[in-house]
C-alpha cells in the first residue's frame, strides 16, 4: 500500500510518492504538478478545486475562497453562496482532490498520507490540519514540518553527511526559518522561528496598496470582483519584475474607467522594505536558539514559491553573504520531502532509513503565583514547562502547590508564548480542578505536558495525594472539534461532490473565458462571448473528437489574449 505525501500550501498544493527511482510528483487532471489552493462552488452545488476555482475567484468571488490556510485552527467562517465552511473544511476539499489525483495516477485506493505544516504552526493549527486530512477520508498519523521536509529532500538528493542547513521557507502565506543538521542518517532540527502571517501574498498586496494610493481609491469601496482583478494584475506585475526593471498595472474600476500605474523595481523595493525587515528577525532568532553563528551554516536552502522572486533572492544573498541553494524547484521541494517521509513511514525497502527529529516551535506552560517581598502572592506569572526548540517527542512535568489554607480548587491554564506574564501569552485552554482541603503547601498537583512527533499537545494533571488523573480538554481551542463532530461534518461534506476529473480542462476553459470576458471591453469582449457560445455548443454534442479539437483551438486563442492582450 502506498502512503502519499501532501504539501498543503497557502497558494498551491501538491502530492507525491516514492518509487525505486526516487520521489515522483503526481500530476493533477490538467497534467500540472501544482494545484492552486482555491475552492469554488458552481451553479450545481459541485465543489471546484484548483485552477478552475482560481479563475472563478475573479468572476464569482462570492462563491470562491483562497488563502484559508492562514486561518487554520480558528473558527473563521468562509461563506460560499449559501454554504459556510471552516478553513480545515476548505482544506479538506484540496486534499480530497489530491487524493483522487493520486488514486487515478496509481490506479489504487489511497487511505493514508503524511501532510506538511509550517514549522511555526501552533497546536491548534496542527490539529486542524490533521482534521482536514480526516475530513478528506485519509488517516494522518504523521505531520512533517515544511522546512524539515525540504531538508529531507535535499538530504536524500545530495547525500552529504554531517551538514548544517538553514532552510529559508517563504510560501504564499507563511514564513519559516529552520536550522537543521544531517549526520549519520539523522536529520535533527536544531531551532525554528517564523511568522504565520508573512508570505508572498503580502508582497502582492503592497502593489495593490500602491495602485489604490496612486489613484486615491478606497479598498473598502471596491466590489469583490474588481478587487480580485486588481490583485491578479498585481501578482502578474510582481512576477514581471523577474525580467523587467519597470512594469505596468492596469485595471478597470467602476466610475473611473481603465486606470494604470507604471512602477519601477526601485520603487517596489522601497515599498517592501518593511516586509524584508520582518524576514530578518526570525533568521536571527533561529540562529541564536541553535547556538550557531552564520559561518557555521554550510547550506542555505530556498523553499516556497515566493523565494523565486529576485527581490527575495537578493535579500537572502546580502543577509547571509553567500548564495542560497535552489537545486530542487522551491514550489515542489516540500511535497517531495513529504513523499520521502511517507516512504520512510511505510518502511520502503528501497529507501535508506533516516531518523528525523523535530522541535517544539513555541514555549508551552501554565500560570503560577509568586510570593512578593511583602509576603503576599501575586498571580499571573508564566511557568514554562516545555521550552521552545526542545526536541520532540517530549514529556515534562511540574509540581504546583496550594498557597492558601483549605484551598479547594486549583486553576490550571495552558499557555503558549514567550512572555513573562501570562496575560501576554496565548491561552489554549484551562481547567478548574478540585483538590482536598489542607493547610497551604500540603496539597499538590503534577502538571504534565506531552508534545508528540506531530507537534500536538496533550496535558495530564494528577492530584498527588489521591492519584486521580485528568486529561485536559482544551475547550477554548478555537478550532476544536470532537470525534462526534468530525463524523457528523464528514457525513455532511461527503454530500458535496468534487467536480469530476475527466472534464476539468473544459471547465477551466469556460472559467478562463468568463474571466477574460470580464477583463475585456468592446469588440474583444464580444468575440470572447462568441467563442464561448460556440464551444458550449460543441460540448452539448458530446463528440469527444470535436471537443478535443475545439478545446485546443480555444486554449491557443486564450493563451494569445493572456500574453499579448489581443487575438
Amino acid at each position: 500500500m502506498v502512503i502519499i505525501g501532501i504539501d498543503l500550501g497557502t497558494t498551491n498544493s501538491l502530492v507525491s510518492y516514492w518509487t525505486q527511482e526516487g520521489p515522483v510528483v503526481i500530476p493533477n487532471s490538467l497534467g500540472e504538478n501544482l494545484t492552486p489552493s482555491v475552492v469554488s462552488i458552481d451553479d450545481n452545488g459541485q465543489i471546484l478545486v484548483g485552477k478552475v476555482a482560481k479563475e472563478r475567484q475573479i468572476t464569482r468571488p462570492e462563491l470562491s475562497a483562497s488563502v484559508f490556510k492562514r486561518n487554520m485552527g480558528t473558527k473563521k467562517v468562509y461563506k460560499l453562496g449559501d454554504k459556510e465552511f471552516l478553513p480545515e473544511e476548505l482544506s479538506s476539499f484540496i486534499i480530497r482532490a489530491l487524493k483522487e489525483d493520486a488514486e487515478h495516477y496509481l490506479n489504487m485506493n489511497i487511505t493514508e498520507a503524511v501532510i506538511s505544516v509550517p514549522a511555526y504552526f501552533s497546536d491548534a493549527q496542527r490539529k486542524a490540519t490533521k482534521r482536514a486530512g480526516e475530513l478528506a477520508g485519509l488517516r494522518v498519523d504523521r505531520l512533517i514540518t515544511e522546512p524539515t521536509a525540504a531538508a529531507v529532500a535535499y538530504g536524500i538528493h545530495e547525500k552529504n553527511a554531517d551538514t548544517k542547513f538553514l532552510v529559508f521557507d517563504l510560501g504564499g502565506g507563511t514564513f519559516d526559518v529552520s536550522v537543521l543538521e544531517l549526520f549519520d542518517n539523522i536529520m535533527e532540527v536544531r531551532a525554528v522561528a517564523g511568522d504565520n502571517y508573512l508570505g508572498g501574498e503580502d508582497f502582492t498586496d503592497v502593489l495593490v496598496s500602491m495602485f489604490l494610493k496612486r489613484h486615491s481609491l478606497n479598498r473598502e469601496k471596491l466590489d469583490s470582483k474588481t478587487y480580485f482583478m486588481l490583485k491578479k494584475q498585481a501578482e502578474t506585475a510582481k512576477r514581471e519584475f523577474s525580467i523587467k526593471k519597470s512594469v505596468t498595472m492596469e485595471c478597470v474600476i467602476e466610475d473611473n474607467g481603465c486606470l494604470s500605474m507604471d512602477i519601477s523595481l526601485e520603487e517596489y523595493e522601497n515599498a517592501v522594505k518593511h516586509l524584508l525587515n520582518k524576514l530578518r528577525e526570525p533568521v536571527e532568532r533561529a540562529l541564536k536558539d541553535a547556538s550557531l553563528k552564520l559561518s557555521d551554516i554550510e547550506y542555505i536552502l530556498l523553499v516556497g514559491g515566493a523565494t523565486k522572486l529576485p527581490i527575495i533572492r537578493t535579500f537572502v544573498s546580502k543577509l547571509f553573504g553567500k548564495l542560497a541553494f535552489a537545486n530542487i524547484n522551491p514550489d515542489e521541494v516540500v511535497g517531495i520531502g513529504a513523499g520521502i517521509q511517507a516512504a520512510l513511514k511505510g518502511k520502503s525497502a528501497c529507501l535508506k532509513e533516516m531518523i528525523l527529529t523535530d522541535v517544539c516551535p513555541y514555549t508551552l506552560g501554565t500560570s503560577m503565583s509568586v510570593r512578593k517581598s511583602h509576603g503576599q502572592y501575586e498571580p499571573g506569572h508564566f511557568l514554562p514547562i516545555i521550552e521552545r526548540n526542545t526536541i520532540i517527542p517530549v514529556s515534562r512535568v511540574e509540581r504546583l502547590y496550594t498557597i492558601y489554607d483549605n484551598q479547594k480548587m486549583l486553576n490550571v491554564d495552558i499557555l503558549q508564548g514567550e512572555s513573562r506574564l501570562s496575560k501576554d501569552n496565548i491561552l489554549l485552554g484551562e481547567l478548574n480542578l478540585p483538590v482536598p482541603p489542607k493547610p497551604a503547601g500540603e496539597e499538590a498537583i503534577d502538571v504534565r505536558f506531552t508534545y508528540d512527533i506531530n507537534g500536538i499537545l496533550e496535558v495530564e494533571i494528577t492530584i498527588v495525594s489521591t492519584g486521580v488523573k485528568k486529561n485536559i480538554v482544551i475547550e477554548k481551542d478555537p478550532g476544536y472539534m470532537s470525534k462526534e463532530e468530525i463524523s457528523t461534518r464528514l457525513e455532511n461534506l461527503s454530500h458535496l461532490k468534487i467536480h469530476p476529473r475527466d472534464n476539468q480542462e473544459n471547465k477551466l476553459l469556460i472559467a478562463r473565458g468568463e474571466r477574460l470576458f470580464e477583463e475585456s471591453t468592446g469588440h474583444k469582449r464580444m468575440e470572447i462571448a462568441k467563442l464561448l457560445r460556440e464551444f458550449e455548443d460543441v460540448l452539448e454534442k458530446q463528440d469527444p473528437k470535436s471537443i478535443k479539437e475545439e478545446a485546443k483551438k480555444l486554449k491557443d486563442i486564450f493563451d494569445i489574449i493572456d500574453t499579448r492582450g489581443e487575438f
